[in-house]
């Protein structure tokens, strides 16, 4: 395919790898220099950050209403199009990129929606040329889908680098952390993270924790306490379903 790619950061960077070696054609472009954007493509990408991506549709799309265009946006709905052009959808790969970090795209799940069925079609022959696991997925849904991925990898890093600040208070390094965060996500490949919940709040050690929270100024305190607490209630909201459930087959 003839793909117009708009965008420079890091989605767009990586993506751009992936199209070319899959043999798509591709002509990259800057969002704030559109000067070389062809006036036809099968498909125009929109890789651009949230807050500019409303200007980069209307400026990207004018002359050419008729074409496909696509966002990669995972939180981003798909009618933003709507009304700037006849052809639309949403190509989001779910994964966190680096620019000096190389990723296996065929690995990484797309999900993908449009406008309508001739669009998704074309959108889905894109997509399954570069990754090995495509999903279709309404706005309303991959909302849900992207709050997901906040928790599983924004506030999981933003963890590691709180538990970075502790060690530094003791002069230690950070790489002492990685065996333990490594067989962490090791695990939950076979089990549920339910199940490989391991540590003090789950176990009940409150003497444990409150001893822990005494190390921790009132911002880290409340911070630990909360998500003490939340592993704490997931669990007795578990024993109560599974008693229910038992109960039930009795």
């Amino acid at each position: 395919m003839k793909i117009a790619l708009i965008g420079r950061g890091r989605v767009a960077t990586h993506l751009l790898k992936a199209l070319l070696q899959a043999g798509h054609e591709v002509i990259s472009v800057n969002s704030r220099t559109l000067e070389a954007l062809p006036l036809v493509a099968d498909i125009y990408i929109l890789s651009v950050k949230d807050s500019a991506l409303q200007d980069v549709i209307h400026n990207a799309v004018k002359g050419r209403e008729g074409q496909l265009f696509v966002h990669t946006a995972g939180s981003m709905p798909l009618d933003l199009f709507k009304g700037c052009c006849t052809r639309y959808g949403v190509l989001y790969p779910m994964q966190t990129f680096s620019l000096d970090r190389e990723v296996d795209f065929h690995e990484i799940p797309l999900f993908i929606e449009a406008s309508d069925a001739a669009s998704l079609e074309q959108i889905h022959a894109l997509a399954d040329s570069v990754s090995q696991h495509v999903y279709e997925l309404s706005t309303a849904d991959r909302r849900y889908l992207h709050l997901a991925a906040v928790f599983a990898c924004n506030f999981a890093n933003h963890c590691y680098t709180l538990a970075a600040d502790v060690l530094a208070q003791k002069g230690l390094p950070f790489d002492v952390m990685l065996p333990l965060i490594d067989e962490t996500a090791r695990k939950v490949h076979e089990l549920h993270p339910v199940d490989a919940q391991t540590g003090p709040a789950v176990r009940g050690d409150q003497n444990v924790m409150d001893a822990q929270k005494a190390l921790l100024d009132d911002r880290l305190a409340t911070i630990y306490m909360l998500m003490s607490e939340s592993i704490q209630d997931k669990k007795q909201h578990d024993q109560l379903r599974l008693t229910e459930d038992t109960g039930h087959r009795v």
